[in-house]
């Protein structure tokens, strides 16, 4: 199942895409309609907590829909509505993983790929929406870069998560572009403030349910800048596979429903050519993955 978020007649909704059309099912106008279940999660965190349950219940929800007097009544077309993130505002900072591609740890200036994994943080300020206008912030910066990357969107609380039991503790998946700037980070000797700027984290267009998506290793991962390839790599490259990277968090961190683990990404971020490419106002970045979707953000 695809699931989105949505702000529609002033209020933030959430369901799953319409299948072959450009909309989405507005599943708390159809719970409150029909009365279909004896209760149903009001927030897309709320939901997530429950799990493939969740799930489970939607398929309900449109199945009602279908079966009523009107179905389009519980539609809302993408020109509808304003798009947000898929988790609008995550728990806590979002998890992020650094240098967890080989190729990417070489252009940062790595001779070897790290043998322990990198985590750092961003704001939960930083999420953005797929199709939302982002500043590159050049008061603050002139190194503004991008990194399109898998993000892992985490179900229910755990600690120490055993690794066999990882994918447990998995939602479903969305594509994030983890926006950095590079002469902040290299300025403060650390990761938060430069990866923190305001919307530096877009996310979206959808989150994917793990049982649509069995092998988050099995996926592309193709970020254009103003329809130029810049990256161009596969998740079966990740040096840290995604159930490693929630047993070493989890083994230190308590993981809660709707935390975002970013799991880095492959070569080709500006940083990385010679001269850079950093982005400028007026720059198109579109992240697309295998079975998601395409992230797009438009920058001033």
């Amino acid at each position: 199942m695809k699931i989105l978020s949505f702000r529609y007649d002033g209020q933030i909704c959430f369901g799953p895409k319409v299948k072959k059309e450009e909309a989405v099912w507005d599943v708390l106008a159809i719970q409150e309609t029909l009365q279909v279940l004896p209760s149903f999660p009001q927030t897309i965190l709320q939901g997530v907590e429950a799990g493939m349950d969740f799930v489970e219940q939607m398929r309900k929800l449109v199945e009602a829909a279908l079966s009523s007097e009107e179905p389009k009544q519980f539609k809302r077309l993408f020109t509808e509505i304003e798009w947000l993130a898929p988790i609008p505002r995550t728990p806590k900072n979002i998890l992020a993983i650094g240098r967890n591609y080989s190729d990417h740890a070489k252009e940062m200036g790595s001779k070897e790929a790290p043998e322990d994994v990198m985590v750092f943080t961003k704001s939960p300020t930083t999420i953005a929406a797929d199709e939302e206008t982002l500043s590159v912030h050049a008061e603050l910066t002139s190194s503004y870069d991008y990194e399109g990357e898998l993000a892992v969107v985490i179900s229910k609380k755990g600690y120490n998560v055993p690794r066999k039991l990882a994918y447990d503790y998995v939602f479903g998946y969305t594509i994030a572009n983890d926006l950095t700037a590079r002469d902040l980070q290299k300025k403060h000797q650390q990761f938060f403030l430069g990866k923190s700027l305001n919307g530096s984290c877009p996310m979206g267009p959808y989150i994917v349910t793990k049982d649509e998506m069995p092998d988050p290793h099995a996926l592309t991962v193709v970020t254009k800048v103003n329809d130029e390839v810049r990256q161009n790599g596969h998740t079966k490259d990740m040096i840290f596979p995604v159930d490693q990277l929630i047993a070493e968090i989890s083994s230190m961190v308590t993981l809660e429903p709707g935390d975002i683990i970013l799991t880095g990404t492959p070569a080709g971020v500006g940083k990385g050519f010679n001269p850079p490419k950093f982005l400028k106002a007026g720059d198109t970045v579109k992240v697309s993955i295998e079975g998601i979707g395409t992230l797009c953000n438009r920058f001033k």
